[in-house]
């Protein structure tokens, strides 16, 4: 709901009850009036058009300019009647002008409409007429002016930067959205095409020949792939061996089994890795979990097993313990490869290798779980991945 909404009801009931009030001022004072038969006359005509345009302030557009000028115009010309209709004696004394405190409305709602500048234009308006139906600069008009001129004026500022905090926000929105798409298409990509051209690199550069040049054009579409998943920033030049590093395949394409409609069991995803290098550790009873949240965890597992591979030797041992908690599913890849040196992943980040970022911190982030990751040089490297059972609280709370 936009934050003006509530504004432009309250300015409806301030009309109304202010022409109750204006009214009630009017019935006790009424033969205290010059002219009673024409201060009738015009509080007549301000009912009429109060009852008539309630609806007019309930949003900003049925709120048109051509309103505001004309409510304005009633307030005013019920300020100046006041000095014709009015004795002299009340005038002096301080009495309440005909439209009384209703005349604040009409600037309270070219604040609302059009801002504090709008505010001041319209408050300094009324200021005038009030001075001009008193004669004089009294104490009580100076403080009742000034009190509508400030207050119509933080009111059409307070306006101002709700609507630039609502842009603010839906700019905000936008950019999330398309950022966990652009996620989302950057692991798909990382998994699928990125480790293609890194095969294809590797076997022509073996092959020779024609093959040689044909890897050494994916080599060239892998590097411009990767500099587009990482946000479009320029990787720094490497060399060589660097480049050759970032060739070395990464596995086939490890192809799960698709995840049936409804509850999964994530034991039967995970069963394919186990092997002679990897082992893994399960309950004896189904691990349950929504089959898409299922799916997205075995790709997670996947690619911390492809970093095995790639980082660690495809003879590294590699452990995988699934737990099934009240919450939550908890599972740890663990391998006995060298470890991480501190510092290389922030490094493979700004390359544009954002296999843990995107692969990994990405689909559990996505899934409302976490990703944590602990590696110590000389003695391997755990990730342990948290998917809660019920995503509807996580999403909520993002």
């Amino acid at each position: 709901m936009s934050v003006e909404l509530p504004l432009w009801r309250a300015l409806t009931g301030y009309r109304l009850l202010t022409l109750g009030y204006a009214l009630t001022l009017f019935f006790l004072n009424y033969r205290e009036y010059a002219h009673p038969a024409g201060a009738a006359l015009y509080m007549g005509v301000l009912t009429l058009w109060t009852l008539l345009t309630w609806n007019r302030v309930t949003s900003a557009e049925r709120c048109t300019k051509s309103f505001l000028i004309a409510d304005l115009s009633i307030a005013i010309a019920g300020i100046l009647l006041t000095a014709v209709l009015d004795t002299g004696e009340r005038i002096a004394a301080g009495s309440a002008t005909l439209p009384s405190i209703w005349a604040g409305g009409a600037v309270l709602g070219m604040a609302i409409k059009g801002g504090w500048r709008w505010a001041a234009v319209g408050s300094t308006i009324v200021a005038v007429a009030n001075l001009a139906e008193r004669g004089a600069a009294a104490r009580d008009t100076v403080h009742n002016v000034v009190l509508v001129w400030v207050s119509s004026i933080a009111v059409g500022y307070i306006v101002e930067v709700a609507r630039a905090s609502e842009r603010t926000l839906a700019r905000a929105l936008q950019i999330e959205a398309a950022t966990r798409e652009r996620e989302r298409l950057a692991r798909d990509i990382h998994d699928s095409v990125l480790q293609v051209l890194a095969m294809v690199q590797r076997r022509g550069a073996a092959l020779g020949g024609e093959a040689a040049e044909l890897g050494r054009m994916a080599g060239e579409q892998e590097i411009a792939l990767r500099t587009l998943v990482a946000g479009g920033l320029v990787p720094p030049q490497r060399s060589a061996e660097q480049l050759a590093e970032d060739a070395e395949l990464v596995g086939a394409v490890r192809t799960a089994p698709a995840p049936p409609a409804g509850p999964c069991d994530v034991r039967a995803l995970l069963a394919p890795h186990a092997g002679a290098t990897v082992t893994l550790s399960a309950p004896g009873t189904a691990v349950l979990l929504e089959a898409a949240a299922a799916a997205e965890l075995a790709a997670a597992v996947s690619a911390a097993l492809d970093n095995v591979a790639k980082h660690a030797g495809q003879d590294a041992q590699a452990w995988i313990l699934l737990e099934d908690e009240p919450g939550e599913v908890i599972v740890t890849v663990r391998d006995d490869g060298p470890g991480i040196p501190e510092g290389r992943l922030a490094d493979a980040e700004r390359e544009g290798r954002m296999g843990v970022a995107l692969s990994i911190r990405g689909r559990l982030r996505d899934l409302g779980g976490t990703a944590e990751l602990v590696s110590v040089p000389g003695q391997g490297t755990e990730v342990e991945l948290r998917v809660p059972k019920d995503r509807r609280g996580s999403e909520d709370t993002r």
